[in-house]
């Protein structure tokens, strides 16, 4: 049984009715979410509910970034991949660092560079490499493991963009990328 306090349970809905609630659910009561969707309207670019949408996706993601919705993109949660709250929460996280960074520095998403920044930045602040993540994948390593991950993390995503596709181009722009980006903790003070 769920409290007030608590995300919506998963049992007797369909998973487009799971993810909506989780989602519902993180936009009015997840603080690092509505931190994220505040600051967003701080740098121009307000959103609101109709911001997300959850639906089916074919790639094996968890969600995505639209850049190209009008006015200034669109978060979705993939209904068939999302596996419980926390990998909502998190996924809206790391969306919205997308959207935070296309509002705030207009990214070109078909620039290899730019998109390795905004995928180190969203890795790093959304909680996709916190020790717990990683041991649930199977990376036990402790010594740079944070790194490590925000790394592999973010060249698989920048992998996946068509522009930059190629023998070791997404491996190059993350690794270019990196010392740099990984300082901007924006719209935080530091890492949370």
């Amino acid at each position: 049984m769920s409290t007030p306090d608590s995300p919506p349970p998963v049992g007797g809905h369909s998973n487009h009715q799971k993810v909506k609630e989780w989602q519902a659910y993180a936009l009015n009561r997840s603080p690092i979410v509505k931190f994220m969707m505040e600051h967003m309207g701080k740098c121009g670019c307000p959103v609101d509910d109709s911001y997300f949408t959850v639906r089916h996706c074919d790639e094996s993601v968890g969600g995505g970034f639209d850049a190209l919705q009008e006015p200034h993109g669109g978060i979705v949660l993939c209904q068939n991949h999302v596996r419980d709250y926390k990998h909502a929460e998190t996924t809206l996280t790391h969306e919205l660092v997308h959207a935070y960074d296309n509002c705030r520095a207009f990214v070109d998403w078909n620039n290899c560079a730019h998109h390795a920044c905004s995928e180190i930045r969203a890795a790093m602040l959304s909680g996709d490499c916190k020790m717990m993540q990683e041991l649930a994948r199977g990376n036990t390593g402790w010594q740079g493991q944070g790194g490590a991950c925000i790394k592999r993390r973010a060249i698989l995503s920048v992998s996946m963009n068509p522009a930059c596709q190629g023998e070791g181009v997404a491996e190059k722009a993350v690794e270019d990328a990196y010392a740099r980006c990984s300082r901007d903790t924006a719209p935080f003070d530091r890492v949370p």
